[in-house]
């Protein structure tokens, strides 16, 4: 990349004149073909940055269905380089997305600062035009085609689930956060049964029935902080120590198990392999009852699903997940004369 000298008072905001007649919603697509190539930056950004660092250039960089990515480059006062990631989002929706990645990715880089890139700043941008807003990390190299070691990934995980602790006590989190571009139902509950089901918004016998029992009996479990949107296209591997990390976060304080029902979802490649739950599972004991172990996770599973068909019109998750619902409905609620394969589009008011 060609590094260009520019001082603060010389960065143009791009983002007002560029994308302020496309009018609200609009695609991130949209925007990407108004701005021409040019990564739209602001005087924000920069006041975000490491204390003593100069902007020095912004390039497009990966790439992100509901957000525009870019790698920064800053220069230090002793001339040395550093790189940034910075993602831009807009709207109201933009805010709660990218504030729940700032406050998630604080979270768990507070508690296990190798296991995600270092979060260094939200806002808005100052510049006239749609509201524009921004999170900033450090820029880490990852492997992200390459599929992790099953051992040392879920042992890194399972570890993050078990030194977390709730602030509250309860499940939940202090601010709303995201999986993809749908908003977490996250108020704090002291029922985990009840946080998953207002979480889902389905109102079915199977979710008291089913997660209801992981507290009954003087059973205990607890909070832990989860990723909240954990596949292999949210996490890479180290270029440099060769160690797993964890991007794009939307946490909460859920039933660690929670975290694996992405795993189960056609999105998924590599974690749908039963090697990764397995070796969780050694590092995290599965619940009692055990034998329930997989029906919970086909449950959470559901969650993924139609977060995911929501995001992607005509995704074969829906049915999926309607399939997954008469399972655990004919085997715990006794419903009987469930038809396996309605209009799910109307099932799931899509």
């Amino acid at each position: 990349m060609a590094a260009r000298e520019e001082t603060q008072s010389q960065v143009s905001a791009v983002p007002a004149p560029e994308v302020a007649d496309l009018g609200a919603p609009f695609s991130i697509k949209e925007v990407l073909a108004r701005l021409n190539g040019v990564f739209p930056m602001d005087e924000a950004v920069i006041e975000a940055l490491p204390a003593g660092a100069t902007f020095v250039s912004v390039e497009h960089f990966g790439f992100s269905a509901f957000t525009i990515t870019g790698r920064l480059v800053a220069r230090q006062k002793d001339g040395t380089e550093t790189l940034c990631f910075l993602k831009v989002a807009y709207n109201e929706h933009g805010r709660i997305m990218l504030y729940g990645e700032w406050e998630s990715s604080r979270y768990i880089h507070g508690i296990m600062p190798d296991f995600i890139p270092t979060p260094l700043g939200f806002g808005k941008y100052k510049a006239k035009g749609p509201a524009t807003y921004f999170y900033l990390s450090d820029f880490v190299d990852m492997d992200v085609t390459t599929a992790p070691d099953p051992m040392e990934f879920t042992t890194r995980l399972a570890n993050m689930h078990q030194i977390s602790r709730s602030p509250t006590g309860k499940f939940g989190f202090h601010i709303t956060t995201c999986d993809g571009k749908m908003a977490h139902t996250v108020e704090w509950q002291d029922s985990w049964a009840e946080f998953y089901k207002k979480l889902l918004l389905g109102v079915c016998e199977v979710i008291p029935r089913l997660l209801g029992v992981l507290q009954e009996n003087g059973r205990q479990i607890k909070p832990s902080i989860i990723h909240g949107d954990l596949w292999e296209g949210n996490m890479g591997i180290n270029m440099e120590t060769g160690n797993t990390l964890l991007f794009d976060a939307g946490s909460y304080f859920a039933y660690n198990e929670m975290e694996l029902g992405h795993w189960r979802c056609e999105f998924s490649s590599h974690f749908r392999s039963p090697l990764y739950t397995r070796h969780y599972v050694e590092n995290f004991t599965a619940a009692e009852p055990p034998e329930e172990f997989d029906d919970r996770n086909r449950l959470y599973s559901i969650k993924g699903a139609i977060n995911y068909s929501a995001g992607h019109p005509g995704s074969q998750l829906r049915k999926t997940a309607y399939n997954n619902m008469v399972y655990l409905c004919e085997k715990y609620a006794s419903c009987d004369g469930i038809d396996a394969s309605p209009d799910v589009n109307e099932v799931f008011n899509i």
